[in-house]
C-alpha cells in the first residue's frame, strides 16, 4: 500500500516537472494564434526557435500553423483578385508576406495583381468603346484581356454581350431598305439589260454591281405596273437566269444563276436545332430529302442537329422541324377489373368403409425341443398371404378405410376481386398489367455423367392486361387490348417427384376506338363448372328415401365471370394543325426556300403613290419604250456608268 502510494506521487511530480519545462514561446505563440492574432502568434513562435532552436514540437506546430495561415490568406487574396478588390487582395499578400516571405505562390500573386490591375483599366475603356457603339475596337480590347488571362469572368460577359449585339444581323439576311418596296411602272419591249437597270437605277436610286460574265446586251423584255422595286428587279433577274446579292441597303450585286457563281457568291448560314422530341438522325434523311440541304451534322448525345445552308434553306428547315418535332399524344388508362366468383357446397350423407385390409401377417414359426427346455426359433413372414397365415388372425388386425362419419356440410360464398389500375401510355406504345402470383416450376435435368441439376422458372398465374394505344384525330383512341385470366387448376407431380401445375386460362383480344372519356365494357368471360358425386353402399344406397341412410352425397357448383372496364383520357393530343402551320411555299426546284427569308413586306395600300410614268421615244437604235423620268424622282448616279445628264429648265 505504501508503496503504491509512492508511485502515484512520484507520477504528480514529475507531471509538475515536465509542465514547468514546457516552451514558453510555444504557449504564448498557441495562445495569440487562439485569441485570433495570427501575425504577433506567428511571430512569437519564430522567436520561440530561435531561443529553442532544438525544440522539435515547437517547429512542428510553427510550420504547421504558417502553412495553414499562409493557404487561407492566399485564397481570400484569390478571391478578391477575381472580385475586382485590388486593394484588398494587395493588403492580404502583404500579411502572407509577412508570415512566410519565401512563399512563391504569394509571390505569384502579387506579380498577378499588377496585371490585374492594368486588365481592369483595359476592360473599362472597353465597356466604354462597346457603350459608344465602337463594338469592334471593343472586342479587340477584351481579347487582349483573355488573351493574357484566359479565365477572366469580366472579358467573357463582355465578348457574350458583344456577339448578343451582334446576333440580329447575323441571323438576319441582308435585304434592301423599306423604301425599296414602293411601287414603280416599268414597259420595256426587247431592251437591252444596260438600259434596263440604269433606268431602275434612276427611278429608285439603286446601285447595281455586275460580275465579269453578266452580258449587259441581252434583250429582255418587262411590263411591271405598280410593282414594288424589289419585286421588279427580281422578276427582271429570274427571265434572264441571273440571281442577286445583297451588298447593303441599296446596293446589290447582279451575276449568272450557274451553280460556281452560286458558291462563290451565295452568303450560307449555320443553324444550330436542339430536338426535343424527334429523332435527329431521322430529321437529318427528311431535310435531305425535301430541301437537298448541303452540310448538316448529328450529335447523338444532345439529340442535336447542325445545318449549313443558305439563309432561305434554314428558314424551311426551321417551318419543317416545326411541323415533325412535336410531343407524342399520351393516354391515361382508366382500367377497372372485377372478378365475380360464387360458389355452393353440400356435402350430406353417411360415410361408410369401403375398404378392409389386414394391418400385419402373422409370422411362420418353428419349435424346437432341446435338452433342458423348449427353444422356439422364429422365422421370417412370409412374402404372400396364404391360406395358413389366415388361421390365427384377429379382430385387431384388419383395418378399415375411411373411417365412418357424418357428413353435414353446406357453404356458399360470393367473392369479388377488384383492381382499379391507372396506367399512363404514349402514343404507339405497349403496356402491361400483371395482377397475380408468379409460380416457380422446378425442372430437373440429368447430364451423361449422373450429375443431377435444377433450374427454376417462373410462370405468371393470375390478370394480365395488355393494352397499346393509338391516338387519332379528334381526341379518338384506338386501343388493342389483350386479356389473359389463368389460375391454377390441380398440381400433377412426376414419377421423378417434379411437381408441375395444370393451368386453367380464359383469353381475349380485340381492339376498340373510343373518344377520350368513353368507357368500355368487356365481359362475359364466364367459367361455369357443375359437380355432383355420391358415395354409396351398394343395394342399400339405391333405396328410396333411405337410401341417404346409406351413401354420402357432394354437390358442388362454381362460377366466374370477368368484366373489364377501361376508359382512355387522352393527356397530351396531337392537335389539328392550322393550314398557316403545314402548309407553306418551298421556293423552287432550284432555289429551294427562295423568299421565306425576307423578314420585311409592307402592304401595298401603305406605300407612296408614284405619278404615271409616260413612254418616250427611245435612243436611235435601241428600239426599246423607255418610260420618261417624272421631275419627283430623285436621280442618283449608277456605279460604273457615265452621269445622267441634268434636265432642260
Amino acid at each position: 500500500m505504501l508503496l503504491t502510494r509512492h508511485i502515484r506521487l512520484t507520477a504528480v511530480f514529475l507531471a509538475l516537472g515536465l509542465a514547468g519545462c514546457a516552451s514558453k514561446g510555444l504557449t504564448e505563440g498557441r495562445t495569440l494564434i487562439a485569441a485570433g492574432q495570427t501575425e504577433a502568434g506567428i511571430a512569437r513562435l519564430r522567436t520561440g526557435m530561435t531561443e529553442e532552436p532544438n525544440n522539435i514540437e515547437l517547429k512542428a506546430y510553427y510550420h504547421t500553423q504558417r502553412e495553414r495561415i499562409a493557404s487561407e490568406l492566399l485564397t481570400q487574396a484569390q478571391q478578391d483578385i477575381d472580385a475586382g478588390r485590388f486593394d484588398a487582395a494587395e493588403a492580404t499578400l502583404k500579411k502572407v508576406l509577412a508570415i512566410h516571405p519565401e512563399n512563391p505562390r504569394a509571390h505569384a500573386l502579387q506579380d498577378n495583381l499588377a496585371s490585374a490591375r492594368e486588365n481592369e483599366k483595359r476592360l473599362q475603356a472597353a465597356a466604354q468603346a462597346f457603350a459608344a457603339g465602337h463594338a469592334d475596337e471593343a472586342e479587340q480590347a477584351a481579347r487582349v484581356i483573355l488573351a493574357q488571362a484566359p479565365g477572366h469572368l469580366g472579358a467573357l460577359d463582355l465578348l457574350q454581350k458583344i456577339e448578343a449585339s451582334r446576333t440580329s444581323d447575323e441571323i438576319s439576311p441582308r435585304e434592301l431598305g423599306a423604301a425599296y418596296r414602293k411601287p414603280i411602272t416599268l414597259e420595256f419591249r426587247d431592251a437591252p439589260l444596260r438600259n434596263v437597270f440604269d433606268m431602275i437605277a434612276r427611278q429608285s436610286g439603286l446601285n447595281f454591281i455586275f460580275d465579269k460574265d453578266v452580258r449587259t446586251d441581252t434583250k429582255a423584255t418587262l411590263f411591271a405596273r405598280n410593282t414594288p422595286i424589289a419585286d421588279a428587279v427580281d422578276m427582271l433577274l429570274m427571265t434572264g437566269q441571273l440571281a442577286r446579292k445583297v451588298v447593303n441597303a441599296n446596293t446589290l450585286l447582279i451575276y449568272p444563276n450557274l451553280p460556281q457563281k452560286q458558291k462563290a457568291y451565295q452568303d450560307l448560314m449555320v443553324k444550330g436545332f436542339y430536338l426535343g422530341n424527334a429523332d435527329a438522325k431521322t430529321t437529318m434523311a427528311m431535310l435531305r430529302t425535301l430541301i437537298k440541304a448541303r452540310d448538316m451534322y448529328v450529335d447523338d448525345r444532345l439529340n442535336l442537329l447542325v445545318m449549313r445552308d443558305t439563309p432561305e434553306a434554314i428558314r424551311l428547315a426551321e417551318k419543317i422541324i416545326a411541323v415533325q418535332d412535336l410531343a407524342e399524344p399520351e393516354v391515361m388508362l382508366d382500367v377497372e377489373v372485377l372478378e365475380v366468383k360464387r360458389g355452393r357446397l353440400l356435402d350430406l350423407g353417411v360415410q361408410y368403409p369401403n375398404q378392409f385390409s389386414l394391418l400385419n401377417l402373422p409370422p411362420a414359426t418353428t419349435s424346437t425341443i432341446a435338452q433342458g427346455g423348449v427353444v422356439i426359433n422364429t422365422t421370417p413372414p412370409a412374402s404372400g398371404l396364404t391360406v395358413e397365415s389366415l388361421k390365427n388372425i384377429s379382430a385387431r388386425q384388419i383395418a378399415i378405410s375411411p373411417t365412418p362419419a357424418v357428413n353435414v356440410k353446406k357453404e356458399d360464398s360470393d367473392v369479388n376481386i377488384l383492381a382499379n389500375p391507372r396506367i399512363r401510355v404514349k402514343n404507339r406504345e405497349k403496356a402491361k398489367i400483371h395482377i397475380g402470383d408468379k409460380v416457380p416450376v422446378i425442372t430437373s435435368n440429368t447430364t451423361s455423367t449422373g450429375v443431377i441439376s435444377e433450374s427454376v422458372s417462373y410462370l405468371d398465374v393470375g390478370l394480365k392486361l395488355d393494352v397499346e394505344p393509338r391516338v387519332l384525330a379528334h381526341d379518338n383512341v384506338q386501343i388493342k387490348v389483350g386479356l389473359e385470366v389463368s389460375n391454377i387448376v390441380k398440381e400433377i407431380r412426376s414419377n421423378s417427384g417434379t411437381l408441375t401445375y395444370q393451368i386453367g386460362t380464359r383469353n381475349a383480344g380485340t381492339t376498340l376506338r373510343l373518344k377520350d372519356g368513353e368507357t368500355q365494357v368487356l365481359a362475359g368471360l364466364i367459367s361455369d363448372e357443375d359437380r355432383s358425386s355420391a358415395s354409396k353402399i351398394p343395394g342399400l344406397g339405391d333405396l328410396p328415401l333411405l337410401g341417404r341412410l346409406f351413401s354420402n352425397h357432394h354437390d358442388e357448383r362454381n362460377k366466374t365471370e370477368i368484366v373489364l372496364l377501361i376508359t382512355p383520357r387522352v393527356l397530351r393530343s396531337d392537335s389539328t394543325r392550322e393550314p398557316a402551320l403545314t402548309e407553306f411555299r418551298g421556293g423552287t426546284e432550284t432555289d429551294i426556300g427562295g423568299g421565306l427569308a425576307t423578314p420585311y413586306s409592307p402592304p401595298l395600300d401603305r406605300a407612296l403613290p408614284v405619278p404615271p410614268l409616260q413612254p418616250v421615244s427611245p435612243p436611235a437604235g435601241q428600239g426599246a419604250d423607255v418610260p420618261a423620268e417624272p421631275d419627283d424622282v430623285p436621280v442618283q448616279p449608277v456605279p460604273g456608268m457615265p452621269p445622267p445628264p441634268a434636265p432642260d429648265n
